[in-house]
């Protein structure tokens, strides 16, 4: 962060000293945890379910915090920011704890802090990264490719909303070059007000799926919200856009900056051919572009990532990079964020996917395909362990149902499906095909995580997915855990 002094952070949150002179500096990090406050540090107060960040202000400041954000009076130097208005608050994300509405206003006020910080760092070159699903791991390639470029902040994991957004914002400082962010919406205008804090150069629209579309009412209300990034970008910024969605291509007519195209379609600007993958669902393709064409060897789990890699590279190659740079670095990227098709094995020979952080129809679907080709022609059997898929709405009977019957046609050799909520799913295989016993129901994880030990044999790959709610990477962890597993 820039160093700024209380006096400062008053001026740009519209609030007042509390027991500090304003000389005070903030020189280092922002932070909600008041256990990862550092020296120089600004503490912010958020209320929660169980408790309130303000009961914790004075020991923020006895271990070293600068000053801290507050909706009210603490015992600590501070800024008190203002109230908001009831109807100002009902565009702020629902903090549990915030019947007074402190929350929606500590909130608010970082968010103007982040916006002045932006604003003090005219030479930062700052990405946005929306869509239904893969954001997250297309944030961690953007972040990889241009970090070689010059210092580079991204959040960590799935830091997208009025908390996580301007807590990564505010990392940034003089030496920062470019800022990769990812935006997330419950409902129109969410994204419109993330690029208010931090307004994109380049703007990044993955897909529209199903995901939350029991908050929007339709995959058209999603490409509305998700179209306001692009709509936030300047004249002589770009939009890049996913031209094998029809929901997203079309964005195009939205905005002012400049566009580029890619995907697999001919039609792409930054376009992947000769895709393939291997044993282990490792994509390789031809990086093809105006400029020239190069192999990448892409180290992730998943077909589906060559879309979130073809983004990547063409922010990094508008940001400077050339085209064989852009693929040797894919080609040496790690996975960064966490149980996101993250592939282990256990000492019996199991091999693990956890992709269990979240789930939605069009993800589902990409993780059975990438478990069918893992499997595809060896004597490994393939386990799909899947949970429900949350915040569907009325589509999500069919949804679930939809998934069932795909397992059985990509022959995946045993479904377990976890809870009452994905109930669905088990019906649907049952009756999909020939198959017999092939799908189970069980009630929980420790349910499922019994009935793995009992069956699985070396040489089997499993599938955790479920939205996050599911908790299904416990049943990946369990099963990597060699402690767990002599239980």
């Amino acid at each position: 962060m820039i160093r700024l002094s209380l006096a400062d952070i008053a001026e740009a949150v519209h609030g007042r000293l509390h027991r500090a002179e304003g000389s005070e500096i903030v020189s280092a990090g922002v932070e909600f945890d008041s256990r990862r406050i550092e020296t120089g540090g600004l503490f912010v107060a958020v209320p929660g379910e169980r408790v309130d960040g303000h009961d914790f202000a004075a020991r923020a400041a006895a271990d070293g915090a600068a000053g801290v954000l507050a909706a009210r009076e603490v015992d600590a130097p501070a800024v008190v920011v203002p109230p908001v208005s009831a109807a100002d608050r009902s565009g702020v994300m629902a903090l549990a704890g915030d019947a007074d509405g402190s929350g929606a206003a500590v909130l608010t006020a970082l968010g103007a802090l982040a916006r002045h910080v932006v604003d003090r760092l005219p030479d930062l070159a700052v990405v946005g990264v929306t869509g239904s699903s893969g954001k997250t791991s297309t944030k961690d390639l953007i972040a990889q490719l241009l970090e070689p470029m010059g210092p580079t902040v991204a959040p960590p994991g799935s830091f997208n909303n009025e908390l996580g957004h301007p807590w990564t914002v505010l990392r940034a400082d003089e030496s920062t070059r470019h800022l990769v962010l990812e935006l997330s919406a419950r409902g129109t205008g969410h994204i419109a007000a993330l690029c208010r804090v931090a307004p994109p150069r380049i703007g990044v629209v993955l897909n529209v799926g199903h995901a939350h579309v029991g908050e929007f009412g339709s995959q058209e209300a999603v490409a509305v919200a998700k179209g306001e990034l692009v709509e936030a970008l300047p004249a002589d910024g770009l939009a890049v856009l996913n031209a094998d969605d029809p929901l997203v291509a079309p964005m195009a007519e939205r905005t002012a900056a400049r566009v580029v195209q890619v995907g697999e379609s001919p039609v792409a600007d930054v376009r992947a051919v000769q895709v393939q993958v291997d044993e282990q669902a490792r994509p390789t393709f031809t990086l093809t572009t105006a400029s020239g064409a190069a192999p990448v060897h892409l180290p992730l789990v998943g077909e589906h990532q060559v879309s979130n890699a073809l983004a990547a590279a063409a922010v990094a190659l508008e940001l400077g990079a050339g085209v064989d740079e852009v693929a040797e670095r894919l080609s040496g990227v790690r996975r960064v964020s966490a149980r996101r098709m993250e592939v282990a094995e256990t000492d019996a020979g199991v091999t693990v996917i956890n992709d269990a952080y979240n789930a939605n129809p069009e993800s589902v679907r990409a993780a059975l395909k990438t478990l069918a080709s893992m499997t595809r022609g060896r004597p490994s059997r393939a386990w799909a362990v899947l949970g429900e898929m949350a915040e569907l709405g009325e589509s999500g009977v069919q949804a679930h149902d939809d998934i069932g019957r795909l397992a059985v046609r990509l022959n995946i050799d045993r479904l377990v499906v976890v809870g009452d909520g994905a109930r669905v799913m088990h019906q649907a295989a049952s009756l999909e095909g020939s198959w017999g016993e092939e799908s189970v129901l069980v009630p929980d994880v420790d349910a499922a995580v019994a009935l793995l030990r009992d069956e699985l044999r070396p040489g089997d790959v499993v599938l955790t997915k479920a939205s996050n709610s599911a908790g299904l990477w416990r049943v990946a962890e369990a099963l990597l855990d060699e402690e767990a597993g002599r239980a």
